[in-house]
């Protein structure tokens, strides 16, 4: 048999061409495997737009919430500030007042001063001092406010006796008027409770409204009278 006949024998639908199909078959794989990829990389590029905009959203509401509180701050504070300032004028506008208050007290008790007061220039002990004033028509200073405290005590620079002592009951300070005292200029930690200093002095190196200290009434100090009607020239 010659190769003309083998060749005429074989049918061509008995040559199968098994290469075409399966070269289909990965290429549609490799393209749904293409498509889910790029849904999942679009999912997570979603997502992650997603958090963006809630970290920005997030973020947005602690700036508006921190410039709000700080705005609420500083509106308080300034309010507090405003009121600081008020609060501040208004006492200096009642102690200018009130210096104003005192300086004519002082002016007022100053022109009467050369008729009701004698400072001596000598030294007693408190009995002694008190005997003095009452010899001229007065008695030892009586101090019952502070215009008058100021204004005694401006006169000198050594400590002076005053008309006020607790001689006759311990701890009952009077006055020699017989009238309780009600206000004191008392030193710090003064007067003392303990016996042997029953008699009251000024000290004008302590602070002006607080200058008073009890004393021996045997030590020998210089004094204020009041309402003196004579004194002689060389006292």
């Amino acid at each position: 048999m010659d190769l003309d006949s083998i060749y005429q024998n074989i049918e061509p639908e008995d040559v199968k061409d098994t290469g075409g199909p399966q070269i289909q078959s990965q290429s549609q794989n490799e393209g749904q495997t293409q498509k889910q990829r790029g849904s999942t990389c679009f999912m997570w590029m979603t997502v992650c737009l997603g958090m963006i905009c809630v970290l920005l959203l997030v973020s947005i509401i602690v700036q508006h919430i921190s410039i709000t509180s700080e705005r609420d701050l500083f509106s308080s504070t300034a309010e507090e500030f405003n009121q600081t300032i008020n609060s501040l004028q208004h006492k200096n506008t009642e102690l200018t007042l009130k210096k104003l208050k005192l300086e004519n007290e002082l002016r007022k008790l100053y022109k009467q001063g050369k008729d009701r007061f004698f400072i001596s220039s000598e030294s007693k002990n408190w009995s002694e001092s008190r005997q003095y004033c009452r010899d001229r028509g007065g008695d030892l200073v009586i101090i019952k406010n502070e215009v008058k405290q100021r204004f005694i005590t401006s006169f000198f620079k050594q400590r002076v006796w005053i008309g006020l002592t607790d001689i006759q009951q311990e701890g009952n300070m009077k006055w020699v008027d017989n009238s309780i005292l009600s206000q004191g200029f008392w030193e710090e930690s003064e007067p003392n409770v303990s016996g042997g200093e029953d008699c009251i002095e000024i000290n004008p190196t302590s602070p002006v409204l607080n200058n008073w200290n009890d004393e021996s009434c045997s030590s020998m100090r210089k004094w204020v009278c009041e309402n003196v009607t004579s004194v002689p020239a060389s006292s």
